[in-house]
C-alpha cells in the first residue's frame, strides 16, 4: 500500500525525450510541471537526482517490464494531478495532535483520501524507511503482515505484494495486494506513487480477498520553518472488495491513514540516527 522507488522520466531535454512523441511526451510535461508545483520554490538538483535523471534505457526492457513503467508513470500522473487539486477537499477526521484526513469523490475514481501530518525527520529518513527498509514494514505497523519484492526492473522499479492484517473486531478481514511502485523527485522533495497490477508469481489465493490499489502516492517535503521536520502528504485511493458498507469503508480508510502516521512516528523515534542513510 506504500510506494516504493522507480526511476521514472527525466527532465524534458533529454535526448530520449525528444525523441519521443504523442501522448508519451505529453505525459512527462505534465508531470514535470505538477511536480514543480506541488514541490514549491526551490532549486533542481539535475544530478543524482529522480527528476533530473534520464530515462531508464528502454532497449533493455521486455514489453512485460515496460508494461511496468508505463503503469508507473499513469499512476504518479494521475496522483500528482489530484494532489494539486485544492477545492471540494471535505476533513474527515482530525487527530489531536494535528493530523488531519480529508476527502474529495471523483467521477472517474471514486472517493480518494488525503493524509496531511508534520513529522520530526527528514525527508531523506523518512523515504530510507519506506523505500530501502519496505520488506520489514510488518515489524511496525500492525496493520500489515507482511511486504514482499516479487520484482525489481532495472535499479528502481519493484512490483510487491501485501499482506493487510485483519482491522480491530475483523470489521475488515485479510486482503492483500500486488502493486508496481515508482518514485521522483524534485529538489529535496520525494514523490512516492504506485497502483495495483498483476504479477505471474502472484496470482489471487484462495481465502483471501484480493482488494485494489488505485492511484496513490506519498510527498515528503521539508518543512518551511524547519527543514529537519517533513511535511508528508499521502492520497490513498483503494477498493477493499467484499461486502463492505461505504460508511464503513470511508471510516476504516481514514482510520487507517491516522494509525500509520502513529506508527512511522514511533518507528522513527526508535530508529532515528542508527545507521547510514540514502538520499532519495
Amino acid at each position: 500500500m506504500l510506494p516504493a522507488t522507480f526511476k521514472l522520466c527525466a527532465g524534458i531535454s533529454y535526448r530520449h525525450t525528444r525523441n519521443m512523441t504523442g501522448l508519451r511526451k505529453n505525459a512527462m510535461v505534465a508531470i514535470h510541471d505538477e511536480l514543480r508545483r506541488l514541490a514549491g520554490p526551490g532549486p533542481v538538483r539535475r544530478r543524482g537526482s529522480l527528476l533530473g535523471s534520464r530515462i531508464e534505457e528502454e532497449e533493455g526492457y521486455s514489453e512485460e517490464e515496460l508494461s511496468y513503467v508505463k503503469q508507473g508513470e499513469d499512476a504518479l500522473q494521475k496522483a500528482v494531478s489530484i494532489l494539486s487539486q485544492q477545492e471540494g477537499w471535505t476533513i474527515e477526521t482530525v487527530a489531536a495532535n494535528g493530523d488531519k484526513v480529508l476527502s474529495k469523490s471523483l467521477s472517474d475514481i471514486g472517493k480518494v483520501f488525503k493524509l496531511e501530518v508534520m513529522l520530526e525527520q527528514r525527508p531523506d529518513l523518512l523515504y530510507e524507511e519506506l523505500v530501502a527498509n519496505m520488506e520489514q514494514m510488518g515489524e511496525w505497523n500492525p496493520t500489515v503482515k507482511q511486504v514482499k519484492i516479487l520484482q525489481k526492473v532495472g535499479q528502481n522499479t519493484v512490483i510487491t505484494h501485501e499482506v493487510s492484517a485483519d482491522t480491530p473486531g475483523n470489521v475488515v478481514g485479510t486482503r492483500d495486494f500486488v502493486s508496481v511502485r515508482c518514485a521522483k523527485r524534485r529538489g529535496s522533495t520525494c514523490f512516492l506513487a504506485g497502483m495495483s497490477t498483476q504479477h505471474p508469481q502472484m496470482p489471487e489465493q484462495r481465502g483471501v480477498v484480493r482488494a485494489e490499489n488505485g492511484h496513490t502516492c506519498i510527498v515528503m517535503k521539508p518543512c518551511t520553518e524547519d527543514p529537519n521536520k517533513t511535511s508528508f502528504t499521502w492520497l490513498l485511493n483503494l477498493d477493499l472488495k467484499g461486502w463492505i458498507p461505504k460508511t464503513m469503508t470511508n471510516k476504516v480508510l481514514s482510520q487507517m491513514q491516522v494509525d500509520f502516521a502513529h506508527h512511522l512516528r514511533q518507528r522513527m523515534a526508535d530508529e532515528v540516527g542508527t545507521g547510514p542513510v540514502q538520499a532519495c
